[in-house]
């Protein structure tokens, strides 16, 4: 994993989309030297034509990142690739052509902008169908050896038998510290010098599993691997970094405290974040209006009711404010007031409901809670005070969820499913202790980006 901003991102995706970038400038030059020398005959390279190659390459990039090329499937299928590349070469084509109108001098012919699709769409499968099994493969990922062999160190194996996980277990060490739940795992006692075994198994970061640390830190082994030039982590660190989440089941308060994350110097970035509300906001409630409005008419006529509804959620320090959302239920869906979880194919929603849901319509009304300073767009979502006095009894750490503003997306909507149960909302808690802990910008900008996913392929639609 290379950190950038405070996010981890996997070396082998930042490989593929460093390669690809460069696929895609040179699809771009070629383009316009195909168009060229039909007209004239002739045709070679001008720098003067960097400007439309790189606003080209930029863009397919956000749209290939946007609609998910670069997911943990992309060096798995290449179907599945092949299906999200058409799209997002597709999708990026519209919004060059926007681009271009706005900005003429950035323009290509359009015969241009077609032969340097084509030449996208093709330059890209072959990078995949060359590189794809060789960047899934053990020899980029790390080697990990692990201190501990109990339940915390089968865990670790369980995540390096996942799809797309970046790294490759080394071997295990017992460290006598509770019951075995790895088997082969090297007994401590039979290693004579564990800095030299840590070489010698070629692994580059040692990860410390132990079940019971209290006075059984092997601080002295520890401080040799280090000086070897090896990484040494503790479990939650690690799970962190790989699954994109804060573990509740191997966090302790003093982690929250002492590691990294939270920081004070994001002050600037935060007005920053609120200007981008202000004008996004106001931009998509004056577009959006009649959309709203047409929804609404529909909605009206399915089923009766009013179509838009007022609901309380907790926002900002634990304050109540009110979410205005179009209405994709039947107005008694909830009898008595009581609150009740969505579930998968409840009978509750109507049939417009179900598509407004899916396409994330019913969502656009809460941008006048952006713009009143309630919500942002990006943070995790508001949930109902019913809902969150019983979470806070049963989930530790939930409150500190509302030491950020929340948002109509955000880091779990986009890795994770819609929450429809205790379970549910504790996974969603991990992903939202790990936006509030690292957030920055360039992580806004991301789940932005990954959010057009979510509509495109209406994942977590309920």
């Amino acid at each position: 994993m290379i950190r950038l901003f405070k996010h981890y991102v996997p070396h082998t995706l930042l490989l593929l989309g460093l390669i690809d970038f460069v696929m895609l400038l040179l699809a771009s030059e070629a383009g316009w030297l195909l168009r060229i020398w039909q007209i004239s005959g002739s045709a070679s390279p001008d720098l003067a034509r960097l400007p439309q190659s790189l606003t080209f390459a930029f863009t397919l990039q956000l749209a290939m990142v946007g609609v998910g090329v670069y997911g943990a499937e992309a060096l798995q299928s290449l179907r599945f690739t092949a299906a999200r590349l058409c799209v997002s070469v597709s999708l990026g084509i519209l919004l060059i052509s926007l681009l271009f109108f706005l900005v003429p001098t950035l323009a290509f012919w359009r015969s241009n902008l077609l032969y340097a699709m084509v030449f996208a769409l093709g330059g890209l499968m072959i990078v995949r169908l060359l590189l794809a099994q060789k960047l899934g493969s053990d020899v980029f990922k790390r080697r990990v050896l692990i201190l501990g062999a109990g339940p915390r160190a089968a865990r670790v194996q369980a995540l390096a038998k996942r799809d797309g996980a970046g790294f490759v277990i080394a071997g295990y060490v017992s460290m006598n510290d509770g019951p075995t739940a790895v088997p082969g795992a090297v007994n401590r006692g039979d290693i004579a010098n564990l800095a030299a075994y840590v070489v010698a198994q070629g692994a580059s970061e040692v990860v410390l599993a132990l079940e019971e640390r209290r006075n059984a830190l092997p601080l002295q082994d520890l401080l040799r691997v280090k000086t070897t030039g090896v990484h040494v982590n503790d479990l939650s660190s690690f799970l962190e970094r790989e699954t994109g989440r804060v573990d509740l089941d191997s966090l302790n308060p003093s982690w929250l405290i002492f590691s990294d994350g939270f920081s004070a110097g994001r002050r600037f970035s935060s007005a920053g974040k609120r200007l981008f509300d202000l004008v996004a906001s106001a931009v998509l409630l004056v577009l959006g209006t009649p959309l709203i409005l047409i929804t609404a008419l529909l909605v009206k006529l399915e089923s009766r009711g009013p179509a838009f509804f007022r609901q309380k959620r907790v926002g900002l320090y634990g304050q109540s404010f009110e979410i205005v959302k179009l209405r994709s239920m039947r107005q008694d869906a909830e009898v008595g007031g009581k609150a009740v979880w969505a579930q998968k194919d409840d009978p509750r929603v109507t049939r417009v409901g179900s598509i407004i849901r899916k396409l994330r319509i019913d969502e656009i009304p809460q941008a006048w809670s952006v713009l009143r300073g309630e919500m942002s767009f990006v943070g995790p979502r508001p949930e109902r005070p019913q809902f969150v006095a019983d979470l806070e009894a049963r989930l530790p750490y939930y409150a500190e969820r509302h030491m950020v503003k929340p948002g109509i997306t955000g880091w779990a909507q986009i890795n994770y499913p819609y929450g429809a149960s205790i379970d549910d909302a504790r996974q969603k808690l991990e992903y939202d202790l790990y936006y509030a802990k690292n957030y920055t910008p360039f992580l806004d900008i991301v789940i932005l980006l990954q959010t057009i996913r979510v509509i495109l392929w209406h994942e977590g639609a309920r």
